[in-house]
């Protein structure tokens, strides 16, 4: 295959990549839309192939209608809600679902084609078996999510609505890495320090996400509503932050410890953001890694800012998907930049593995 080809064909798979990439974006914002809105236990079944389609006649509504009467969430919270009311939930709940499946087959359907034409190589192909596998597992992993609502509570476990969250990320993360992985290009000359540095912003990103999706299953931004102070200090006492036994349950359960970890996370990440830019500045210089090293800086910040103002106005709906929607614009920011300095570590551009195999 001749090198012009070569070029063609995985920029088609970087473009199919960053497609991917893009509807994973939506489908988070639909799941972030989906919870606030308490819509996620609306439809108490898990069909992969029967329920792509919804309800298609009065009787199918009063059916799905009636299975959801049935849990707790309609018995404890809901109850009297008119068929109607019901159809609004569904339909969130329907298109988050919906959305996975499609994006299941946009990636599953172009990622054979290019496998039969031979136009990826077998280190890439390994890294893209691996995405799928990471997606089929989320779907299940969804569900699992689902289930914690339908038996005795009425929302669904934290635990598992922040692993649904994270392992979304991870994919959309793992996605865009290996999309800018197929760019070729100059090397950038970066330290070691510079290198890890961007790698611990892009894990701090990560873990700061985790924790905001704990604190949304645990409905902690309805309280301790002011900033800078948290309950009246700016360190709450260890007896409130460490209240729960065992020790480790605390950073999980206890609102408070959970809340003061997401504003700690993010004063950390506004931080080291401020002096990787600067020492990619002084060490690297004015370029591509400075341009991505002030785009991740100045996203954090607004980030932050929008943490605060939905706090201090108690999670309205827009400012919450907001937050949310800024959230995985500044992990994209995280990877592109972290991405772009350690290619430089294995000499940049297209790495041989990604380039198919000769006929």
């Amino acid at each position: 295959m001749d090198p012009i080809s070569e070029t063609r064909h995985l920029r088609m798979v970087r473009i199919w990549l960053l497609a991917v990439a893009g509807l994973i974006f939506v489908m988070v914002l639909v799941g972030g839309a989906t919870r606030v809105t308490e819509s996620g236990l609306a439809i108490v079944e898990w069909q992969p192939v029967t329920g792509t389609l919804p309800p298609l006649s009065p009787s199918g509504w009063q059916r799905e209608f009636e299975k959801y009467q049935a849990i707790p969430q309609y018995r404890l919270l809901n109850r009297g809600m008119s068929l109607t009311e019901f159809k609004t939930i569904y339909w969130w709940e329907w298109t988050h679902r919906l959305l996975g499946r499609l994006i299941g087959v946009v990636f599953l359907l172009p990622f054979l084609l290019f496998l039969w034409r031979g136009w990826i190589g077998q280190g890439l192909r390994s890294r893209l078996w691996l995405i799928f596998a990471l997606g089929a597992a989320q779907g299940a992993i969804g569900w699992w999510m689902v289930a914690s609502g339908l038996a005795e509570r009425t929302e669904v476990s934290p635990y598992r609505l922040a692993t649904h969250l994270i392992l979304a990320c991870v994919i959309f993360a793992a996605s865009l890495w290996t999309a800018q992985r197929l760019i070729a290009g100059p090397a950038i000359v970066a330290s070691a320090r510079v290198r890890a540095t961007a790698i611990v912003v892009l894990v701090l990103v990560l873990l700061q996400m985790y924790f905001g999706a704990l604190l949304a299953g645990l409905r902690g931004g309805l309280v301790y509503n002011t900033w800078p102070l948290i309950d009246g200090a700016f360190v709450p006492p260890a007896s409130q932050l460490f209240s729960l036994e065992p020790f480790w349950r605390n950073w999980f359960e206890n609102v408070l410890t959970v809340q003061f970890a997401h504003r700690m996370t993010a004063y950390a990440l506004c931080l080291l953001a401020v002096l990787h830019l600067a020492d990619v500045g002084r060490s690297v210089g004015l370029g591509p890694a400075f341009g991505s090293a002030l785009a991740l800086a100045i996203g954090v910040g607004v980030q932050a800012s929008l943490g605060v103002l939905t706090l201090l106005h108690q999670v309205p709906p827009p400012l919450a998907l907001l937050h949310q929607a800024m959230a995985i614009i500044v992990l994209a920011l995280a990877v592109v930049h972290a991405e772009r300095l350690t290619a430089a570590r294995a000499g940049a551009g297209v790495p041989m593995a990604a380039l198919p195999s000769a006929p």
